[in-house]
């Protein structure tokens, strides 16, 4: 720690006042099994808004939001084993609780009480973050460390969806509702995986254009269309395989459900408070379907979008809609807010 100062910048936001602010705090201690990452890279994600509008409120005070992080070591605890300062790293954004039934059973993968960087302990819009060694993958130098951060949510909770959660196959019929930063990169999963056809749902012209740009099938407009009945033409009656709802309300949840065939699985993938109702009765029930929420990743899902996007058989390039210094980081929340400039992933670099 002899190299690393005293002090950082880091986005504070106080939930009592609804503030965020950019200030000078202490960087950060690591204990034995953690290390301290000097961040590069870190995401501005949609839940960041939710945090900071208290429509998905966390439970501490005062927190330094981002849970999409990437960077470079800066120090090791005494126990951390085969990490070094130096190496280029991207960190799952969260970790067990230590502290319920399965984690005392040493059964951490299903931890009930799951902690989220930048809600249950700070993130990383700041020049440095401390990370349990676990939660670390590693970053060839091929790979932009900007890039690199976003996998950790924007790319790794729609891959961890459809492949894990909604066990999406090839050859199976898939409608994505909502073409933003998870919606763009559920697309290319799915042309990935072989999913066939990819239908995409949204009501922008310019998310449907990405849409078709980046694998695609069919764009169709909510606002202009009978969605439903445009998917059982498509599909010929058989309705979808599977069908995810990437927005977050119960209104797209509903159309999305309203879209299976017989054996579909639709998955909420995106977070809303509102109460679900599928308005469907019976018919869900005699079609064998089914609603599957769905959060995050696991860290195994982190390390294979490493290799995937080093192989070249993802393509993040047109991810990244902008970089930001730290002290911009308010606009960069307004800007998602608003869709200023259509972003798919606006990404904070706390040293620019």
């Amino acid at each position: 720690m002899s190299s690393t100062p005293t002090t950082m910048r880091a986005a504070r936001f106080d939930a009592e006042s609804g503030k965020l602010t950019v200030q000078d705090v202490p960087v950060p201690t690591p204990g034995p099994t953690q290390v301290l990452i000097k961040v590069e890279a870190c995401g501005i994600c949609l839940s960041d808004v939710h945090l900071l509008e208290g429509t998905l409120p966390g439970p501490l005070p005062v927190v330094t939001p981002g849970h999409e992080a990437a960077g470079t070591i800066a120090a090791v605890g005494e126990l951390v084993p085969g990490w070094k300062p130096g190496d280029r790293v991207v960190m799952a954004g969260g970790r067990n609780c230590g502290t319920c039934a399965a984690c005392q059973r040493g059964r951490f993968e299903e931890c009930t009480a799951f902690e989220i960087m930048g809600f249950n302990f700070d993130g990383a819009w700041a020049q440095y973050v401390v990370q349990s060694f676990a939660a670390l993958t590693s970053v060839p130098d091929g790979i932009p460390i900007e890039q690199a951060a976003i996998l950790a949510d924007a790319v790794s909770t729609p891959y961890a969806g459809l492949t894990d959660r909604a066990a999406l196959k090839p050859g199976e019929s898939i409608g994505l509702w909502g073409i933003g930063g998870l919606g763009v990169h559920a697309v290319q999963v799915a042309r990935m995986v072989g999913a066939a056809p990819i239908i995409a749902v949204d009501p922008s012209p310019a998310a449907r254009e990405r849409a078709l740009r980046l694998g695609a099938d069919v764009a169709l407009d909510p606002s202009a269309q009978d969605v439903v009945a445009e998917i059982m033409g498509i599909t010929g009656g058989r309705g979808l395989d599977v069908a995810v709802d990437l927005v977050g309300a119960n209104a797209v949840l509903a159309q999305a459900a309203a879209s299976l065939g017989r054996f579909g699985r639709c998955v909420m993938v995106g977070l809303s408070q509102d109460t679900i109702e599928l308005g469907m009765g019976l018919f869900f029930g005699l079609q064998s379907q089914s609603l599957l929420g769905h959060l995050g990743y696991s860290k195994h899902h982190l390390d294979q979008l490493v290799e995937l996007v080093r192989y070249g058989r993802l393509d993040l390039s047109g991810s990244v809609s902008g970089l930001l210094p730290l002290e911009d980081v308010a606009d960069g929340v307004e800007q998602l807010t608003s869709k200023r400039g259509d972003p798919i992933r606006l990404v904070v670099q706390p040293w620019a």
